[in-house]
């Protein structure tokens, strides 16, 4: 009988061609990449994303080339300086470089065949990973959701064909393949949370819950499910209080109306996302907002929400007082 994940992958299909495989030389990775090359020969690529962040990069980069070389697969690597900020989140910073990167090897790539889809190797242990993070940080349905098995990002579709597949059902598949993998030694660094939640919740759910990954599955599709009619009634009404928002047509909405019309606003115009104590400032100000005189002049996200006039507006500096006029 086929292992869940051989199942996994005969589902997967791409909606264009070449497929590239995100590979970072672990064994998720690894696996998806040999499989897909196996089903699509000559169809696949793999993308590289040397992130250096650790002294080992030089030889994880050198380990895939190894490894594609071996399968017959192209290998595209591309250098980002990953890097996090004061007060940002080394993983969110990574992370972002990391997509970041796969677009500018897909655009790098155009010339030779254009690159519309990506494959990447994130499993069911990954999915519980980020539902258990998005928990503890009192997040909201986006969050709740986890990954999709699809996105689109960058102008790229993003696939997770294996999102089903627990990750001990990947490496039992590839201890039968005598492919190669790396271990990526920040794996086991208990300063970061994702690791504290594997070696510790994981086992304990895995004893109290052994259906676990299955049902956390279905509650993120739940959640999912839900956020999309959130984003679908946000877009009707930000169609109605208008672009930038009417504060007096805000005012006619119920205040989780209001705030999720903001959030769709501040995104989708602004690419930004309030903090729930920014938002809730907000929406008091919003409603407070009875007389010409009132000002609203508030810090949210990296900028500032600002009425002038009749409307609300975003702006990511202070505005000068003329614009308050």
């Amino acid at each position: 009988m086929n292992s869940a994940f051989e199942r996994a992958v005969a589902a997967f299909e791409p909606a264009h061609w070449p497929l590239a495989v995100g590979f970072s030389g672990g064994a998720d990775s690894t696996a998806l990449l040999a499989a897909c090359a196996a089903r699509w020969p000559g169809q696949v690529l793999a993308f590289h994303v040397h992130h250096g962040l650790q002294a080992a990069a030089d030889g994880f980069e050198q380990h895939c080339r190894v490894v594609c070389e071996r399968m017959a697969v192209p290998l595209v690597v591309h250098r980002v300086d990953a890097r996090h900020g004061p007060g940002d989140s080394p993983e969110d910073a990574a992370r972002r470089a990391r997509y970041g990167a796969f677009a500018e090897m897909a655009r790098a790539n155009g010339a030779r065949a254009a690159i519309k889809s990506i494959a990447l190797g994130h499993h069911a242990d990954d999915q519980v990973e980020t539902l258990l993070l998005a928990l503890s940080r009192g997040a909201g349905l986006p969050g709740l959701a986890a990954m999709p098995v699809h996105a689109q990002r960058h102008g790229l579709d993003i696939y997770r064909p294996l999102l089903a597949v627990a990750g001990a059902d990947i490496r039992e598949w590839l201890a039968g393949r005598d492919l190669p993998w790396i271990e990526d030694p920040t794996n086991d660094d208990a300063r970061y949370t994702r690791n504290k939640i594997r070696s510790v919740l994981l086992p304990a759910l895995e004893q109290a819950f052994p259906q676990f990954r299955a049902t956390f599955a279905r509650s993120a599709g739940h959640a999912a499910q839900a956020q999309l009619l959130l984003s679908e009634l946000a877009a009707q009404d930000l169609d109605a209080v208008g672009d930038p928002p009417r504060i007096a047509t805000l005012q006619t909405l119920s205040r989780a109306r209001q705030a999720n019309v903001l959030r769709h606003w501040l995104m989708q115009s602004h690419g930004c996302a309030p903090s729930a104590a920014q938002l809730d400032q907000l929406l008091d100000q919003v409603r407070a907002c009875t007389t010409r005189g009132h000002r609203i002049h508030l810090k949210v996200a990296a900028g500032f929400a600002q009425r002038q006039g009749d409307f609300l507006h975003w702006y990511n500096a202070p505005p000068s007082p003329k614009t308050l006029l």
